[in-house]
């Protein structure tokens, strides 16, 4: 009986960076794998790399990402401790004068992306994956989902013990005005809170 290789994140990374899968490599600076520990008692998956990120060639490191960072201290859960990545590895833009703005993939380019992320799962081994936002969630657990009827809990799944959704910290970002931000990021926070319960206690900050 031969045992089954699960490929290291270095080799990955590596692989993923030739991708040409769909075309958003084409107008994207770089590939922008996940990052983190491998295993992983959490797994964060996101949409896509925003501006920064593709820049950077590191994911969540723009506003989104420092405001994820606060939401996890504030419920409890240790970044350092979490693997983050997104569903499609490519920033998808459209220009808008100077600036490169966000353009939702499409379902091709989510598909194309699918195998690195099956394979992210497999090699960090996530106790909890969160889902962050609708492209994410629908990426992992069917096109018929909606993260605004079942955010915040455990959806059954194969692909770790708990798997839960949430919205994505960009969404709060968005937000009209600051009281709605302020209830946005409580909601937000209030989820992760859920989801630090689910964790086993090497994912939590020591108190």
């Amino acid at each position: 009986m031969t045992t089954r290789h699960v490929p290291s994140l270095e080799d990955l990374r590596a692989a993923a960076a030739g991708c040409r899968a769909c075309d958003l490599w084409e107008r994207a600076t770089q590939t922008v794998f996940g990052e983190g520990p491998a295993p992983a008692p959490l797994m964060l998956v996101g949409e896509q790399p925003g501006d920064f990120e593709d820049r950077e060639g590191r994911p969540f490191v723009g506003p989104a990402g420092r405001l994820l960072d606060e939401a996890l201290r504030q419920a409890g859960i240790d970044r350092a401790c979490a693997y983050v990545t997104n569903a499609v590895k490519h920033f998808k833009w459209e220009p808008r004068g100077k600036r490169r703005l966000h353009s939702k993939p499409n379902q091709v380019e989510i598909g194309a992306c699918r195998r690195w992320l099956d394979a992210e799962i497999a090699t960090v081994a996530p106790h909890v994956i969160v889902c962050m936002g609708a492209t994410a969630a629908q990426s992992l657990l069917g096109r018929s989902f909606r993260v605004t009827r079942e955010r915040g809990k455990p959806v059954p799944s194969t692909l770790a013990p708990h798997v839960v959704a949430t919205v994505h910290p960009s969404s709060i970002l968005r937000a009209p005005d600051e009281a709605a931000r302020h209830r946005e990021m409580a909601a937000f926070v209030a989820d992760l809170e859920r989801v630090a319960e689910l964790l086993p206690p090497s994912g939590r900050l020591r108190s």
